[in-house]
């Protein structure tokens, strides 16, 4: 059996725990998640006062990520819904698809017809303070994010913008929107036999929304398709069914 110390000094739990040279051999990963499971039975026994243990899981998991690249983030289940709704249909809000980058808020593309795009935000800006709340350089998170911008249609939000090529900060007074979210942003025919569809963005819809498309320009006469991507910022895709396919 693994010999475990437990030290208790001024209500914290060190923990030490060795193993004897004689066991089943394990994988590296086997190994760690023994380690971190027996670290939070300990805590949960033994530590001076109550653990929420959910909470210091989801903690350690952020924690973890952090040291893989900027690219490598957690989402807990809250902040994946959250996260995902803009891909759902609409929503109200300053219509940015967004994501944190060095501790920053990057707007990877604004929504086609929404407030930001209207007032001329573009792709690779920085948004660096929302009111009088900083938003860089302060371990901002996806729901920071959400609850700074997010809001009722027709409320105002002032953001500060760092875009590459300026010296001072850009200031954006953003009246606030109901965002429609649609996929294909363009159908039509170049002549007689091409035709063209325009796709900005990946959503539920998006399938849908392009079989629509594709119905439309084969009964105008299409028979080879410019599928254009150029711009799509990503996001979901359902599987495609084989009658689409066909």
């Amino acid at each position: 059996m693994k010999k475990l110390k437990i030290l208790s000094v001024l209500g914290f739990v060190v923990l030490s725990i060795a193993s004897p040279s004689l066991i089943l051999a394990q994988t590296p990963t086997q190994e760690a998640s023994k380690k971190f499971a027996t670290l939070l039975n300990m805590i949960d026994r033994y530590y001076v006062d109550s653990v929420d243990t959910d909470e210091i899981v989801e903690t350690a998991i952020v924690k973890m990520l952090e040291e893989l690249d900027p690219h490598s983030i957690y989402f807990s289940a809250e902040d994946l819904k959250e996260a995902n709704e803009p891909l759902d249909g609409s929503f109200e809000g300053v219509g940015i698809q967004f994501n944190i980058f060095k501790d920053t808020i990057m707007v990877v593309s604004p929504i086609e017809g929404g407030p930001s795009e209207r007032l001329g935000i573009m792709s690779g800006d920085r948004i660096v303070q929302v009111e009088e709340e900083p938003t860089a350089g302060v371990d901002i998170t996806n729901k920071d994010v959400i609850r700074l911008l997010k809001g009722p249609k027709g409320t105002k939000v002032k953001v500060y913008i760092k875009r590459d090529g300026e010296r001072d900060l850009l200031e954006f007074d953003i009246t606030r929107d109901k965002i429609p979210i649609y996929s294909v942003v363009a159908s039509h025919m170049v002549d007689d036999k091409i035709g063209y569809v325009k796709i900005n963005r990946f959503a539920k819809t998006t399938i849908e929304e392009l079989r629509s498309a594709l119905v439309e320009l084969k009964v105008a006469g299409m028979k080879d398709l410019i599928l254009d991507l150029q711009g799509n910022g990503g996001g979901m895709l359902p599987r495609l069914n084989s009658d689409f396919r066909h």
